[in-house]
């Protein structure tokens, strides 16, 4: 399949989040974990379409019960949905919100999409292709740390990693221009890609919420890991560290 088919149809789920009226809100397990009818709708909508382009494939999503990495994934190709990437963000009427599809094959990235309908920003990359914006190759900043923003997330789901979080933001605070938090990995992750920041971080994420935006950010040169400098396994929850050109080393508030 050609990565302008998932485009075009993740563009369209893109319609169904800008014209989403007062959603019905549903809570699941964690801090502030919450769902919506729009979340659902959105990977009801994402899942038969792209089952017609890629009858093949296993889906992955974030709702309705399909959120295990199964051992038949690691084969053949495999999509990973979140339909809402920022469902707080979408609640509260705060942006930004992403759609975020990522493609595995063989349980490796293969292809990737984000996208930002509230402004137009739609990010992809298949591996080995690079990495773009609405059409355009981009590339991480080769800015030092100390040159630029910095972005992370307070894995607020799982209230044990709070301390921690923070701490290394208090540490990251003075190595960089100043910290921000968006509320959605993806675009965090996108963003680095983009160069608008040089760094970002958080303890847990889930697969839906990297499979895309990891690949994005490797093809736009970034090098991103666990917090540990580990190899991402695209199997579940990890922690992420991803690092614009222009940081040649960790910053020691990474480093155990």
């Amino acid at each position: 399949m050609e990565i302008n088919e998932i485009i075009e149809i993740v563009r369209e789920a893109g319609n169904i989040m800008l014209s989403a009226k007062r959603p019905k809100v549903m809570e699941k397990s964690g801090h502030a974990n919450f769902c919506t009818e729009t979340d659902e709708r959105i990977q009801e909508f994402l899942m038969k379409r792209l089952k017609e382009v890629l009858p093949e494939a296993e889906f992955l999503g974030e709702e309705e019960g399909q959120d295990k990495f199964l051992s038949k994934m690691e084969s053949g190709f495999c999509f990973v949905i979140d339909p809402i990437d920022g469902t707080s963000n979408f609640i509260y009427e705060y942006r930004p919100s992403v759609i975020s599809v990522g493609l595995l094959r063989d349980g490796e990235p293969f292809m990737g999409v984000v996208y930002d309908p509230y402004d137009d920003m739609m990010f992809s990359a298949e591996a080995g292709h690079g990495a773009y914006m609405n059409g355009e190759r981009i590339m991480s900043t080769d800015s030092p740390l100390s040159d630029c923003l910095a972005s992370f997330g307070t894995a607020p789901y799982y209230e044990e990693l709070r301390d921690r979080s923070f701490d290394i933001a208090k540490k990251l605070l003075p190595l960089c221009v100043d910290l921000r938090r968006s509320g959605t990995a993806a675009f965090d992750m996108c963003c680095v890609a983009l160069g608008r920041c040089g760094l970002y971080f958080e303890l847990k994420i889930q697969l839906w919420d990297y499979a895309a935006a990891a690949l994005i950010a490797k093809e736009a040169g970034c090098r991103i890991t666990d917090i540990d400098g580990k190899t991402l396994s695209y199997r579940g929850a990890t922690s992420v560290l991803c690092m614009a050109r222009g940081i040649k080393d960790t910053p020691d508030c990474f480093l155990a």
